[in-house]
């Protein structure tokens, strides 16, 4: 008899190959038997699935031998199990059109997306060549924040629309929009085209008013450097009972826009106006860790009564970037990316150095992040603030900013019956080295900066230098971050606080560097001792606790007050 598989060159099958054949066959029955045992389930599906790829690489008689002393449920009970397992875990979530919508709109808050959902496919337009509603696909886009319009100037960077009907402005309702313009003397006229959801037809309305968002000095006051502009367009009168849901700047009413802003018309949930917010401009910290400074800061802040902080991100620290997505989760923050508009990089770190690098052009652009944030947030706060992450408006007397305002505005009006534009605080140094030690502050954590530096100059900077204001949003128009650029109505009035009742702690590691050469003498010498932000400790430093437990920063069993 021959070996069944075939013969070699005509040798017989011999007696060794069918000693071979036998024992091929029970290893294919022992194999048979150790996959009949894998595929079974101990406790849980989960259970199974872990022995099965734990015992994968094991050699056939070693997983044989383990397999053998197992006693489990069945086969078909673990592939009954696989059964019962609902397919739409595998499947992305469907989302609605509103969901896609809010989704878009939190990473491109300038464009409007919804609108353009709602109206796609109908014809919104003055006729059949004049003034289309612009498709999001025909727009110029700079980046995600800035929209790009050429004209006989140049071209113009426009970053936000704003809906304002406020009872006091003279030529409300009315759509603002701040962009970047590197002219000064224009030669274009512009046009709105305002967009309704009421309306098959735009409303055409002239840009009557260009306000400039910087102060003239440091050489930027030119042509072909970027300006800031703030640019008006009153709504018309047939119009004045509708909001704009989008808004398009073209240099002729029946231009083919390129353009399509979102109108920003942010109402408070309750009806109510909350009272503080705080305006943060861009922020560049890409290799420092700020994260334990800044949420010390906001911790003092949420404690003072501010609602909400507004900050408009650069590029940050992964850490940084950690404790604002916290607080951000938390409703207690709102984050804004903020790329450059033009040929300016936002390439991450290169993006730091140029901000470094073209100094007080940067400063000349930052209102524009100020008034964005000012502009959305008119019907949502009383008062707002525009604070540096370094500076932190403390009360003497009261322990809240709302106790603060009480007091303060009912002193204002004292001296004139008409309410201030602002409410402007002094600032004073707490610079690093200004003598504090621990032995000073007992019982206070090492890394609390603010409550560790309790030493200040002995003076304060000059009045209307380096000052902070708290903005009434019934009054002023635009914002620098020190003080008012145009108020409602005319003139700006600013109440200067009493620096008995409250003042601007402004924490430096030196003078700014205007100041540099008079720092030492004026400002460094003869420090004196400033317990004022000693009354927050308690809730502060459990706050600061509480959070950098949660974004394990600290463990919480080893956790300490020293």
């Amino acid at each position: 008899m021959h070996f069944s598989i075939g013969r070699f060159r005509g040798v017989p099958k011999a007696p060794r190959l069918r000693n071979l054949n036998i024992y091929l066959w029970l290893c294919f029955i022992g194999f048979l038997y150790a996959s009949v045992q894998i595929f079974t389930i101990p406790q849980s599906l989960e259970q199974g699935l872990q022995r099965l790829f734990s015992n994968y690489s094991s050699s056939s008689m070693d997983g044989f031998q383990r397999f053998s002393n197992y006693s489990s449920p069945s086969m078909d009970e673990f592939l009954y199990s696989l059964l019962k397992i609902d397919p739409s875990v595998f499947k992305p979530a469907k989302l609605s059109s509103d969901e896609m919508a809010a989704q878009v709109e939190k990473k491109t808050p300038n464009l409007p997306f919804r609108f353009w959902l709602e109206v796609k496919g109908q014809d919104k337009s003055k006729n059949a060549s004049c003034a289309k509603f612009p498709s999001l696909y025909d727009l110029k886009y700079v980046n995600i924040h800035w929209q790009e319009v050429q004209t006989v100037d140049g071209p113009y960077y426009l970053f936000g629309a704003y809906f304002d009907n406020r009872t006091l402005a003279k030529d409300a309702p009315t759509v603002r929009l701040v962009g970047l313009i590197a002219k000064m003397n224009r030669k274009a006229t512009l046009f709105c085209q305002l967009w309704f959801r009421e309306h098959k037809e735009p409303a055409f309305a002239p840009v009557s008013d260009h306000t400039h968002l910087s102060i003239s000095g440091g050489g930027v006051y030119k042509d072909g450097i970027i300006q800031p502009y703030m640019f008006s367009c009153p709504v018309p009168d047939e119009y004045k009972h509708t909001v704009p849901q989008a808004v398009s700047v073209v240099e002729n009413p029946c231009d083919m826009a390129t353009t399509n802003l979102k109108v920003n018309y942010i109402l408070p949930p309750s009806g109510q106006k909350e009272g503080f917010a705080v305006c943060v401009k861009g922020v560049s910290l890409p290799f420092n860790d700020y994260s334990v400074r800044l949420i010390e800061w906001l911790e003092l802040l949420f404690i003072l009564g501010v609602d909400k902080v507004f900050l408009y991100n650069f590029d940050m620290h992964p850490n940084v970037t950690k404790v604002l997505s916290y607080y951000e989760g938390q409703g207690r923050v709102e984050i804004t990316n903020l790329p450059l508009p033009g040929r300016q990089p936002s390439a991450f770190g290169l993006m730091n150095m140029f901000l470094k690098f073209i100094g007080v052009i940067k400063e000349h652009q930052e209102t524009i992040p100020y008034n964005d944030c000012y502009l959305k947030n008119i019907y949502r706060y009383k008062y707002i603030s525009a604070l540096d992450i370094d500076e932190i408006i403390i009360p003497k007397v009261t322990s809240s900013w709302g106790t603060l305002m009480e007091s303060i505005v009912t002193e204002a009006l004292r001296d004139s019956q008409l309410p201030p534009s602002n409410y402007v605080f002094r600032n004073v140094y707490f610079l690093d080295d200004m003598g504090h030690s621990n032995e000073t502050v007992p019982n206070i954590p090492r890394y609390m900066h603010m409550l560790q530096h309790l030493y200040r100059s002995p003076i304060y900077t000059k009045p209307g230098h380096y000052i902070k204001s708290l903005f009434d949003t019934e009054r002023v128009l635009t914002i620098h971050n020190h003080y008012p650029f145009t108020c409602i109505g005319g003139n700006c009035w600013s109440y200067n606080v009493n620096t008995s009742a409250a003042h601007l702690q402004h924490y430096r590691h030196y003078c700014v560097p205007e100041l540099a050469s008079v720092c030492e003498k004026e400002y460094k010498n003869n420090s004196v001792l400033d317990e004022s932000i000693l009354k927050f400790k308690e809730p502060l430093i459990l706050g600061v606790a509480k959070t950098m437990m949660k974004l394990g920063f600290i463990n919480s069993s080893s956790y300490m007050l020293k």
